[in-house]
């Protein structure tokens, strides 16, 4: 497996086509949102901080509908384990993908962890999976904000990231952290 690459706000992002609990498929470029849509991978079911982290999404849902962001949750996770995820942490109101391709992974600059047995909540971790990652992607498949943690804390807020989308919004605010060659363009 190779290292994660680092996507580049103002281009495209890779593909995203996952499974979602209830049947359906999540495909990102059949997605169309009025501004963006979140993209927000996950560690898995056995990720307490995962729980609480996607439990808050679930709260702040109509805050991001209301401005035209539309959400998806991603993990590694098999079907069994991203539908009893749903169902114990309670968020009915998101759609969860799984089976995220570890490959896919990496191409989203995702971190992949190995298993260290059971976690906190007596849950084994699989053998692989990806640690967490927050995007923002604008309609046309570009990426306008990006966050990757090789850790399961500290992530961005998305009570944060919802104030954000207030300003960028009201200010045609665009992507930054778009320049390539630092030093052609200093030249």
């Amino acid at each position: 497996m190779s290292a994660p690459v680092s996507l580049m706000p103002r281009q495209s992002v890779p593909s995203l086509d996952v499974p979602l609990v209830g049947g359906d498929r999540f495909v990102l470029g059949d997605n169309k949102p009025e501004n963006f849509t979140l993209v927000v991978f996950y560690r898995g079911y056995h990720c307490p901080i995962c729980s609480r982290y996607l439990g808050e999404l679930s709260k702040l849902k109509d805050k991001f509908t209301e401005r035209g962001v539309s959400i998806v949750a991603v993990s590694s996770d098999t079907a069994d384990r991203a539908q009893t995820a749903k169902q114990e942490w309670e968020l009915a109101n998101l759609d969860i993908g799984y089976d995220l391709n570890l490959d896919t992974a990496r191409e989203w600059g995702l971190f992949i962890s190995t298993s260290r047995g059971k976690t906190s909540t007596g849950v084994m971790e699989p053998d692989l999976f990806s640690e967490p990652g927050v995007f923002l992607v604008r309609p046309d498949g570009t990426l306008y904000y990006g966050a990757v943690q090789t850790m399961p804390f500290a992530r961005p807020a998305f009570r944060d990231l919802v104030g954000a989308l207030d300003f960028a919004l009201a200010n045609d605010y665009p992507a930054r952290g778009e320049v390539v060659d630092h030093k052609q363009k200093a030249a």
